[in-house]
């Protein structure tokens, strides 16, 4: 064998130590197709080929490992043949297919060239990301009560849509969008998709993470590819969450990037540049009074619409939602809805969580698998309080000694009959 030799062993360790040394590994490779060890040859050519990609003597020997015969050396320039003789026939050339070497080399060697999809390295600030659009299938129908608010969308922005006949009839225009606010954990993006799955539009979903970047302009660039991902799959509901984050008030921002950013969210929504026909933005916050007001300005996000904590039959639909993957027995829950009143969906999932969180530690402790009933629910209901007071406690001063044009008469009267004021 090949290995046994004295004079391959010695030229092996002599690439150790020079691993570059293309002559010498050549050498090593002839010896071996000499011996017959065409698969240890063809690594060590593969090896030289790494270092130099051009070197004749590398492919000549790859000829000769592949089985194809090697080219012949130039001949001399033959003396000139005499009158009316016939010219040589020219050599045969050799070709060799460097796509089935490459195949059949790849664990060896890598690629000559690197696709631009394999690629490894940091993201170009200029690469367009992708957006995830979806299909909503939620209904309105699956919204569990909150039949107040059903009717002021229904009025406000699913009505005009329904009937293009009757909005061209009355010149209704559909320029603008919704603001959604109120408390949060009250299913303001749970209604903004049940929109889109009413007009049976595309969903895109929109958060302060997707947009801002540390780059200077790719921020604007970012809010402009979501509008124009939205003008390709029209119709398209674009939800754009905790909007006062994106769109705050320009005068108390210290920073003329963030100021950049609304004045981008600003062109994108008058559509100036582009056809927005088909695109209609919703966006949601807990704290509207944030908001830059040029963004609430006709043509934009114009239409406001209060969704305030689940009423009885909306808790009612929350709780029989977390508790259907449960064991459960015994469970009023009607009676649970009349005590959690004031409460957000978030809360009343917490709720739920806590009363089953009870029940697994009891059945740890007893060593008896046991169902959750109302004690555990009742229970959690005095151990968990309600989470958005604290807001409707900012809420009712600006409803109070800032509601310019009547923009929070909503809030205001369901604090005055709540006993909230």
């Amino acid at each position: 064998m090949a290995e046994d030799s004295p004079l391959i062993r010695s030229l092996r360790s002599a690439l150790e130590a020079a691993p570059a040394d293309v002559p010498l590994r050549l050498h090593l490779a002839a010896l071996l197709l000499d011996d017959g060890e065409f698969e240890q040859a063809v690594a060590e050519i593969a090896a030289a080929l790494q270092h130099d990609p051009g070197s004749a003597e590398a492919r000549k020997l790859m000829l000769r490992a592949m089985g194809a015969p090697a080219p012949p050396a130039a001949p001399p320039a033959p003396a000139a043949a005499p009158p009316g003789a016939e010219p040589p026939p020219e050599a045969a050339s050799v070709s060799f297919d460097w796509a089935s070497a490459e195949q059949q080399l790849s664990d060896t060697v890598q690629p000559r060239f690197i696709e631009p999809a394999a690629a490894d390295g940091a993201d170009d600030p200029g690469d367009e990301p992708a957006w995830d659009i979806e299909s909503s299938q939620v209904r309105l129908a699956d919204v569990g009560g909150m039949t107040e608010v059903k009717q002021r969308l229904e009025a406000a922005f699913l009505a005009p849509m329904r009937n293009p006949e009757l909005r061209r009839l009355y010149g209704k225009s559909l320029r603008g969008g919704l603001l959604l606010y109120g408390p949060p954990g009250c299913g303001k993006t749970f209604i903004a998709r049940a929109v889109a799955g009413e007009l049976g539009a595309k969903f895109l979903s929109v958060s302060l993470s997707d947009i801002l970047d540390m780059y200077i302009g790719q921020s604007e660039r970012n809010l402009h590819d979501v509008f124009a991902a939205a003008r390709a799959n029209a119709p398209c509901v674009i939800f754009l969450d905790e909007i006062d984050a994106v769109g705050g008030k320009r005068s108390s921002m210290r920073h003329n990037a963030m100021r950049g950013t609304v004045n981008q969210l600003l062109l994108e929504l008058d559509g100036a540049q582009h056809d927005n026909d088909g695109v209609f933005v919703l966006a949601a916050t807990n704290s509207p009074w944030d908001v830059d007001t040029a963004l609430r300005r006709p043509g934009r996000l114009d239409r406001t619409l209060l969704v305030l904590p689940p009423d009885q039959q909306a808790r009612e639909s929350v709780l029989r939602y977390h508790l259907r993957d449960r064991p459960i027995e015994g469970v009023d829950l009607v009676k649970l809805a009349k005590k959690t009143d004031g409460w957000s969906g978030a809360d009343l999932a917490h709720l739920c969580e806590t009363a089953a969180e009870a029940a697994l530690l009891d059945s740890a402790a007893s060593g008896k698998v046991r169902m959750i009933g109302m004690p555990d629910l009742l229970a959690a209901a005095k151990e968990v309080r309600p989470s958005i007071e604290s807001w409707f406690t900012a809420a009712r001063n600006v409803a109070m000694f800032a509601n310019d044009g009547g923009t929070y008469d909503d809030l205001l009267a369901f604090l005055k009959r709540t006993r909230r004021l």
